[in-house]
């Protein structure tokens, strides 16, 4: 989970695992995978910058990093 913000100024937290797509529109707009969009006041470098420590933390990193290469 991260903790991000709204435009609002109201914080939030956010399953990381639940993004399918960050874009600069030129607010931080965040695209779910259901389809839910969200606009955050933080940057598309700094959300990204929490999901890469997000998925460290769990242990996820290292598993993303070889994803698509083969074993050979």
């Amino acid at each position: 989970m991260i903790q991000l913000t709204r435009l609002n100024g109201e914080p939030f937290t956010l399953n990381a695992l639940m993004i399918e797509q960050i874009q600069s529109l030129p607010d931080t707009t965040i695209t779910l995978t259901n389809s839910k969009k969200m606009v955050v006041k933080e940057s598309e470098t700094e959300v990204t910058q929490l999901i890469t420590a997000y998925y460290q933390k769990v242990g996820l990193h290292g598993n993303l990093k070889g994803e698509g290469k083969s074993n050979e």
